[in-house]
């Protein structure tokens, strides 16, 4: 027996810029991004929430995939030629449409963090951002599943109409 979860509302909490006006040719995933610079325009009323981030390296932007298609359960993902489930990839076209993304941050000023290796849309809402921790992040005997068979650069591939 399934129980019936909570609902829960979200407010965006800011903005992500970037030069991606459209999906088309966007990179996929921060490592596929390179230099691409970007800022994150936090609402004033959250700023103090931004007091000793500057300490770190890299922080997870979390965000709502605002022009994804509809949702499919099976998707045949960037990296790969046969179908997955949803939940082992990372396409945007899931049940709930949220993003993640790990950037490099390279500053913070008042309401605007800028940060390198972006690969969202412009214009896309923010939802959290939480600091990287390579201790707690980056776990010694982690797997990739399928995507360890995939011999393919991600530096070289870039977005297409599976997800629009």
């Amino acid at each position: 027996m399934s129980e019936e979860p909570p609902a829960v509302t979200l407010e965006p909490i800011g903005v992500i810029h970037t030069p991606f006006r459209t999906p088309e040719n966007m990179p996929i995933q921060p490592g596929g991004a390179g230099d691409v610079t970007g800022t994150v325009a936090l609402r004033a009323d959250l700023a103090d929430g931004l007091r000793d981030l500057e300490g770190f390296s890299h922080v997870y932007l979390l965000y709502h995939f605002h022009r994804a298609g509809p949702t499919r359960l099976l998707v045949t993902p960037f990296l790969d030629r046969t179908e997955r489930g949803v939940f082992a990839t990372r396409a945007p076209v899931r049940p709930n449409p949220i993003g993640l993304s790990v950037v490099e941050l390279l500053s913070v000023s008042g309401c605007e963090l800028t940060v390198r290796g972006i690969d969202v849309l412009d214009g896309t809402p923010l939802l959290d951002i939480k600091p990287y921790v390579e201790r707690f992040d980056h776990p010694a005997d982690s797997r990739s599943g399928w995507m360890q068979a995939s011999a393919r650069d991600i530096r070289r591939r870039r977005s297409d109409e599976r997800f629009g």
